[in-house]
């Protein structure tokens, strides 16, 4: 059964989506002149600068509207989604939480789950976002307010590249096969991998349709829920053929991505590994798993290679943006909030906190660490971005496709598999 409504799949330049964020209980006390209010506010920041980026900027809110108290929770990314999808179904959400774009933020809309924020945004927010407003437009209404850009690619050790004698970035798969083969020759895991997470192995596979899918067969699948076409067999085969050449550290597959010097990020952070494929947050997490806890000061970028064949344009972009929405029955303040830490000074802020790219254009000022602005001058330049596919196509296609590519890459699948396995679930729906 096609959806009813179906958020764009592929965004125009310089459009972007969400990474998802959760909640659990919540609800809101009193509105707009009906006295004090409060409200639940659930990120995914729970360390470091970010979990006090959050903090100082509740509390200015809060200064600046007596009455109006905010309880901040902070959740682990990894178990976002299944909270918040169970906050939602309960009706006791958090008033404010963060929200992916695509497909699944038009399973949220079509449940009458989250507050159409169209007509509340600040003019001068709309201008300085743009089209980052599609990620969370359904149906021409928007549902959320972006707050990062975060495209994908992959992020390397200078060092570890110097040290393999690698002078150039891979510009071609062929080229990232040599690399590998060059770092495993002088002992360095070329790749980090946190498989255990599931989407970080997954995200070579989405790259791989990328270049293989042209921009309109992505965008077909969004509506027709059909991956027949060869070119998502084709990613399959790419990929296995990546990781015939053992590509990835040792116990990749029960490696997490983000937490702690054993995930791919801290094996990056303390020089352990010389490349992972993630998206544009991830100088910041990196920055935090440091022995100083400091950005790493050798880390690059470069986009994701060009295959040999496929339909898709090679300067092509995926990735997302971070952003916020208000459950349904949260009260008018929390569309003030989301426009308050939209201001210049909070976008500037949040920037330097997370080691990101803020989503409001005229933020983008204060972006200096090298890997991000090699990421931001690439992004600028594609011909269209396209969402996470597991974003994309909804939740049960995601954790499917998620799922499919980690078995094969355990050995217990095929890239035929993945495509069946996704079918499946999208026939399901």
């Amino acid at each position: 059964m096609m959806r009813k409504t179906r958020a764009a799949g592929t965004l125009a330049l310089g459009a972007t989506v969400a990474l998802l964020a959760a909640g659990c209980s919540g609800g809101s006390d009193g509105g707009s002149g009906d006295g004090d209010v409060s409200m639940t506010f659930w990120h995914n920041s729970t360390t470091g600068p970010g979990k006090a980026y959050w903090e100082d900027t509740v509390a200015a809110f809060e200064a600046a509207n007596p009455g109006v108290t905010i309880d901040v929770q902070s959740i682990q990314n990894e178990d976002m989604d299944g909270k918040l999808q169970t906050a939602l179904n309960s009706g006791d959400a958090p008033d404010i939480f963060m929200a992916r774009g695509g497909g699944k933020l038009a399973d949220v809309v079509e449940a009458g789950q989250i507050m159409d924020l169209t007509d509340t945004i600040d003019e001068a927010t709309k201008t300085n976002v743009g089209a980052g407003f599609d990620a969370f437009t359904v149906d021409g209404k928007v549902y959320g307010m972006p707050t990062a850009v975060l495209p994908g690619g992959i992020f390397y050790s200078q060092d570890l590249f110097d040290e393999a004698g690698i002078t150039e970035t891979p510009a071609t798969v062929d080229e990232l096969n040599d690399a590998v083969a060059d770092l495993k020759a002088a002992d360095i895991a070329p790749i980090a991998l946190g498989a255990k997470d599931a989407w970080p192995a997954a995200h070579w596979f989405y790259f791989f349709a990328l270049r293989e899918c042209s921009q309109e067969t992505l965008e077909a699948a969004a509506e027709s829920r059909s991956f027949d076409d060869e070119c998502w067999l084709a990613a399959g085969e790419d990929l296995q053929a990546l990781s015939e050449t053992e590509p990835f550290q040792d116990g990749y597959l029960t490696a997490t991505a983000q937490q702690g010097a054993g995930s791919s990020a801290g094996l990056i952070a303390n020089h352990k590994a010389a490349m992972e494929l993630m998206g544009a947050w991830n100088p910041g997490v990196i920055a935090g798993l440091t022995p100083d806890e400091k950005p790493l000061k050798d880390l690059g970028w470069f986009p994701f290679p060009a295959t040999e064949s496929g339909e898709g344009d090679p300067a092509a972009f995926m990735g997302g943006v971070d952003g916020y929405s208000c459950f349904v029955e949260a009260p008018p303040e929390c569309a003030d909030f989301l426009n308050f830490f939209m201001q210049k000074e909070h976008q500037e802020a949040y920037a330097e906190a997370f080691v990101t790219l803020p989503a409001s254009k005229e933020a983008q000022g204060v972006v200096t660490d090298p890997a991000l602005q090699s990421v931001l001058a690439a992004y600028n330049e594609a011909p269209y971005v396209s969402v996470w596919l597991d974003t994309l196509y909804g939740q049960n296609v995601g954790n499917a496709l998620n799922a499919g590519v980690v078995e094969m890459l355990a050995g217990d699948g095929t890239p035929q598999s993945i495509v069946d396995a996704v079918n499946a679930a999208a026939a399901m729906e």
